[in-house]
């Protein structure tokens, strides 16, 4: 069944069939192809094109269609070019020559864009949930890990004492942005194409307002040939997916680092890791390098539609078959990773031990000490200056700013005094960065407060 047959002497060469055909992919559209074209008869009816006669016995042989798919009663035709084709083929075994009107004041270039939006509105509310899962792990580890101190890092050197919690929290806000595109993008897609037919709309007298009540859409594409054509927000959903499988891939990189024997902050549970066909003491964070691994596949999908899409004028062109199978991947691989993310986290144990051992001789409150000249009356760059020294002596020497004693810091600067050896304190340190969003206790619980109205809002 093809529904272009006539104007043609033969059918499509097996060859052409087979590469041009979408079924393979596009049956995972088949519940919104049925919900659209439901909603379709229900408006041709309102709109007296069908009779009220018509529009029940279609719909309900589309219902039956749906029923009988969902069972297996009903078979899809692998031969078949689309979802839409292979959907009103099935509906005239159940309903006859009826079947035929289904099609009336629609297009295929409609139908698609329809089904297309109907899916990403449901696929963005389940990926929604799936962040929030990852995100109340982290608010969870972060109440747990409020006295951790460990170092934080710029270029992957030790710079300044942070909390674990205040590390994790950074994450939260991270996933927290993801959220928030998403459901932006959500209002793009919540528009409804239906009645833009081909291009140019239809001559018969629908009503597509009540298309999308039926559809609970919040409002209609304002401009048919913009309605056929428009993919931004596919594209947007690519951008949102691939930004937040890039959040996903910096997380999994430190779970890499942080289970290494070198950091030895973290460690997998069992369950997430694998271990070596050779070496029998191995423990990999397969997962997590997957993860990583995987943020490229969502990149790819979205710079590969970018350039389809790039020089295509309006309106519908075959071209845009590609979308489908750029958008089913993405919101999958995403999908998958943010679970393995939170089964990760979830299950992870943390060395806090470990975490303070690695801020010894570290110089990680360098800054402190450098700021406690700035309050003596010294400038910055004075104090600055007056601290690397002192480092670049503790290095020659083998010791850490503990184990000078006050007449070694003296020596450097007669401004220090005792209160000096408060300041090289990791905790004291952290207690010390009260600034809005710093990493002092108060101010990370305030972090975490918030966090607690976001997932509840």
């Amino acid at each position: 069944m093809r529904l272009w047959g006539a104007r043609f002497g033969r059918g499509p060469d097996d060859l052409a069939h087979e590469f041009t055909s979408s079924l393979s992919f596009d049956q995972r559209l088949v519940e919104h192809d049925i919900a659209g074209s439901i909603a379709h008869v229900r408006m041709l009816g309102h709109c007296g094109v069908l009779t009220a006669d018509e529009a029940r016995l279609l719909e309900a042989g589309l219902d039956r269609v749906r029923a009988g798919l969902a069972s297996g009663e009903l078979q899809l035709d692998p031969a078949s070019e689309d979802i839409h084709t292979e959907i009103e083929r099935l509906l005239g075994e159940q309903v006859g020559e009826l079947a035929g009107k289904l099609h009336t004041a629609r297009s295929r270039n409609d139908q698609v864009a329809l089904d297309l939006r109907l899916f990403l509105r449901e696929e963005i509310d389940q990926l929604q949930d799936r962040v929030v899962q990852l995100q109340r792990v982290l608010v969870d580890l972060a109440e747990q890990h409020l006295d951790t101190v460990m170092p934080g890092y710029t270029h992957l050197q030790r710079a300044q004492p942070v909390l674990l919690a205040h590390h994790l929290m950074a994450y939260f806000f991270m996933f927290q942005r993801d959220r928030e595109r998403m459901a932006d993008c959500r209002k793009r897609a919540d528009l409804c194409p239906l009645g833009a037919a081909a291009l140019a709309g239809t001559s018969f007298p629908i009503d597509p307002g009540f298309l999308a009540e039926q559809l609970g859409f919040s409002g209609l594409c304002p401009n048919s040939m913009d309605a056929v054509s428009d993919r931004d927000f596919v594209m947007e959903f690519l951008g949102d997916a691939a930004i937040s499988m890039v959040h996903l891939s910096q997380l999994c990189g430190e779970i890499v680092l942080w289970s290494t024997a070198e950091f030895g902050f973290l460690r997998l549970d069992d369950a997430w890791c694998t271990g070596s066909s050779i070496m029998p003491q191995k423990r990999n964070p397969d997962s997590a390098e997957l993860v990583r691994a995987k943020a490229g596949r969502v990149i790819g999908r979205l710079v590969g539609l970018l350039a389809v899409l790039k020089g295509l004028p309006l309106t519908y062109h075959r071209d845009l078959q590609e979308d489908k199978e750029a958008v089913f991947e993405a919101a999958d691989t995403l999908s998958r990773c943010l679970g393995a993310a939170r089964g990760m986290l979830a299950t992870a144990s943390f060395d806090s031990k470990r975490m303070q051992e690695a801020l010894q001789h570290s110089f990680s409150t360098a800054t402190e000490v450098a700021d406690y000249l700035v309050r003596r009356g010294l400038t910055f760059r004075e104090a600055h200056a007056i601290v690397g020294q002192i480092v670049k002596y503790c290095e020659k020497e083998g010791i850490g700013f503990g184990d000078m004693s006050l007449d070694e810091w003296r020596s450097f600067s007669g401004e220090f005094e005792e209160e000096v050896l408060e300041c090289i304190s990791p905790a004291g340190a952290v207690a010390a960065k009260k600034s809005p969003g710093g990493t002092a206790p108060e101010r990370v619980k305030e972090q975490i407060a918030l966090a607690r109205r976001l997932l509840s809002s």
